[in-house]
C-alpha cells in the first residue's frame, strides 16, 4: 500500500481502539488492541503521517526512536526496596519508571489530553538485551512494572533489512501480535503532500520528468546510493533559502541531499535550466495576464518537457497565493466569535475579555504544541489571531481610537484584514484566469486547447487541498469550463472503446 492508504488504515484502527461503550469503557480491551507495524523505507513519510493523524483526530503524540534506548531508559532502573513477607523482611528489586512511560505523563498533565499515540519508530532496532521485553510490551502495554496508560494506542515503524544492518529480524510470536502495514513509495500520493507543504517547483517539476529518481535504494562499489522523499522535501527547504540570499546552487550542494551521483547531476543541470525558463518566459508577465508574444510563440514550439516545467512554474506560483488566501480566511473566521464578544460591552469589560481570550488562546497553543498535534497551518492561525487580539488590547489600552467608540475601532480594523482578504481574492482569481488564458493560447494543438498540459493543470487545481477549497469557496469559471470538456471528452472516449469492444 502507499503512505495515503496506510494513514487512513491507521486512522480508523486508532479511532476505533478508543472508541468506548455506554459505560465509559473502550471497546476493544488493551489484550487485543494489537500495535500496528509501519514496514516502510527510510524517509518515506511515517513520522509525518502519525502527526497528521493526531492532529486531525485531537489527540496527543508521543514519539520515541528505539535506536536510542537502552534496557534501563526503555524499562527503568532497578532500585533495593524492603518488604516483608511472613513477618520477615526482605530486599527486593523494583524499578523506576520507564523514560517513554513518563514521557506519556508528562504530556497529558501538560496538554490536559488524556487520549493519544504512542509512536515507537524503529521496533525491529531495539538493543539484544532489550529485545526479550518488547514481546511483553506489544502485548499488553507493559514497560517493566509500568503500564501505557489507557486510551493510549500504539503504533510502531520500521525499516526493512535492506535498508538497515541493525534491524532485527521478527519472529512469528512477535509478528503475530502485530499488525503489519508494508509500505512502498508513491510520487502521485508524495505530490498532493508536498503541493501542501509548498516543496519547490524545480523539484516538483523533475520528478514529473524522471519518476524513477522519486525514490531510488541500490548497493554500488561506493557503498549504499540513495534518494528519498526526505530528500527530495529537504533539499526543496534549502533552495528556497539559497534563492532568498542570491546563493548559486552546485551540485556539492544537492548532494548533501540526494546520495546518488546521476540523480545530482541530472537534478543540478535541471533546475539551472529551470530558472533559465523562469526568467524567459516572464512568470510574473503571463500571471499578471500580459505574457509577450515571445512567451506564447516559444510555448507553442516547446518540447513537453519545457512545458511540463513551465506549467509547474506557474502552478507553483498560483496555488501558493491559494494557500495564502485560504489561510488568511480560516484566521478571520477564528477572529469572529472573539470580537462578537467585546459588543456592547465598556472599555474596561472589552479589556479583560481580551485578555481572557488571548490566554486562553496561549494556552490552548501550548497546549497542542506540547501533544504534538498541532499543524503548521493551525500554528500560524493562531499566532495571527493572537498578534491581532494583542495589537486590538494594546491600542485600546493606550485610548489610540481618537474619540470613536472602542468597539467600532477593533471592528474596523478587522474589515481592513477582511478588505484586504477580498484584494486577495480577487488578485488570485486574476492570476489563476490568466494561468488558464495561457494554457488556452501557449499550449494549443491540433488537439484542441485541452491537451495533455490542460489535463494536468485542471487535474493539479483539483487534488490540490488549498486549490480545490479556494475554487470551491470563490469559484472559478475557467476551472469549471476546462473540467466540465475534459470530463466530456473523456465520456466520448470511454464510447467509443466500448463500440470498439462491441464491433461496431
Amino acid at each position: 500500500m502507499n503512505i495515503k492508504q496506510a494513514k487512513e488504515y491507521i486512522k480508523n484502527s486508532v479511532s476505533l481502539y478508543l472508541k468506548k461503550d455506554e459505560f465509559g469503557e473502550y471497546r476493544v480491551p488493551v489484550v487485543r488492541q494489537r500495535p500496528i507495524f509501519l514496514l516502510g523505507a527510510p524517509g518515506i513519510g511515517k513520522t509525518a503521517i502519525m502527526e497528521q493523524i493526531a492532529q486531525e483526530l485531537g489527540i496527543a503524540l508521543v514519539a520515541y526512536s528505539m535506536t536510542h534506548h537502552t534496557r534501563q531508559s526503555a524499562l527503568g532502573l532497578p532500585y533495593i526496596e524492603k518488604k516483608t513477607y511472613g513477618g520477615k523482611e526482605y530486599s527486593v528489586s523494583e524499578y523506576t519508571m520507564s523514560e517513554i512511560i513518563a514521557s506519556i505523563y508528562d504530556t497529558m498533565e501538560e496538554s490536559g489530553m488524556k487520549e493519544g499515540i504512542l509512536f515507537l519508530d524503529e521496533i525491529n532496532c531495539v538493543s539484544e538485551t532489550l529485545a526479550p521485553s518488547m514481546l511483553q510490551f506489544l502485548q499488553y502495554k507493559v514497560f517493566g512494572r509500568h503500564v501505557v496508560p489507557e486510551g493510549w494506542v500504539i503504533v510502531t515503524a520500521g525499516n526493512p533489512p535492506e535498508y538497515n544492518k541493525s534491524v532485527r529480524e521478527f519472529d512469528v510470536v512477535t509478528l503475530d501480535r502485530l499488525k503489519v502495514l508494508p509500505v512502498e513509495p508513491d510520487l502521485r500520493i508524495w505530490k498532493e503532500y508536498a503541493t501542501e507543504r509548498g516543496v519547490h517547483g524545480a523539484v516538483m517539476s523533475f520528478l514529473d520528468l524522471k519518476k524513477d529518481y522519486f525514490y531510488v535504494s541500490e548497493m554500488t562499489t561506493q557503498g549504499r546510493s540513495y534518494v528519498t522523499a526526505r530528500g527530495w522535501e529537504d533539499l526543496s527547504e534549502i533552495l528556497k533559502l539559497y534563492e532568498e540570499e542570491e546563493l548559486k546552487v552546485e551540485e556539492s550542494l544537492v548532494e548533501q541531499y540526494l546520495r546518488n551521483p546521476k540523480v545530482v547531476k541530472e537534478f543540478t543541470a535541471y533546475y539551472d535550466l529551470y530558472q533559465k525558463y523562469k526568467k524567459d518566459y516572464r512568470i510574473e508577465d503571463i500571471l499578471d495576464g500580459a505574457p509577450s508574444p515571445m512567451a506564447i510563440a516559444r510555448a507553442k514550439q516547446a518540447s513537453f518537457d519545457e512545458r511540463l516545467s513551465l506549467l509547474g512554474m506557474l502552478l507553483d506560483a498560483v496555488q501558493g497565493e491559494m494557500k495564502d488566501v485560504m489561510e488568511q480566511a480560516a484566521y478571520l473566521t477564528d477572529l469572529k466569535a472573539p470580537l462578537l464578544a467585546l459588543k456592547d460591552n465598556p472599555l474596561d469589560v472589552m479589556l479583560n475579555k481580551l485578555d481572557v481570550q488571548t490566554e486562553s488562546r496561549k494556552k490552548a497553543l501550548v497546549s497542542l504544541q506540547t501533544a504534538g498535534s498541532l499543524s503548521d497551518e493551525d500554528k500560524r492561525k493562531f499566532k495571527r489571531t493572537l498578534r491581532f487580539l494583542e495589537e486590538r488590547r494594546k491600542e485600546l489600552f493606550l485610548r489610540e481610537f481618537e474619540g470613536e467608540d472602542p468597539f467600532e475601532h477593533v471592528k474596523k480594523k478587522y474589515n481592513a484584514e477582511a478588505v484586504r482578504l477580498k484584494q486577495e481574492t480577487e488578485r488570485t482569481s486574476a492570476r489563476l484566469h490568466a494561468l488558464f488564458l495561457f494554457a488556452e493560447q501557449g499550449f494549443a494543438s491540433a488537439e484542441g486547447a485541452n491537451g495533455n498540459e490542460m489535463l494536468i493543470l485542471v487535474t493539479e487545481l483539483t487534488v490540490g487541498k488549498s486549490s480545490s477549497a479556494f475554487i470551491a469557496t470563490f469559484g472559478s469559471e475557467d476551472y469549471r469550463a476546462h473540467n466540465e470538456q475534459l470530463m466530456l471528452s473523456e465520456r466520448q472516449s470511454d464510447l467509443k472503446a466500448q463500440i470498439a469492444e462491441l464491433g461496431l
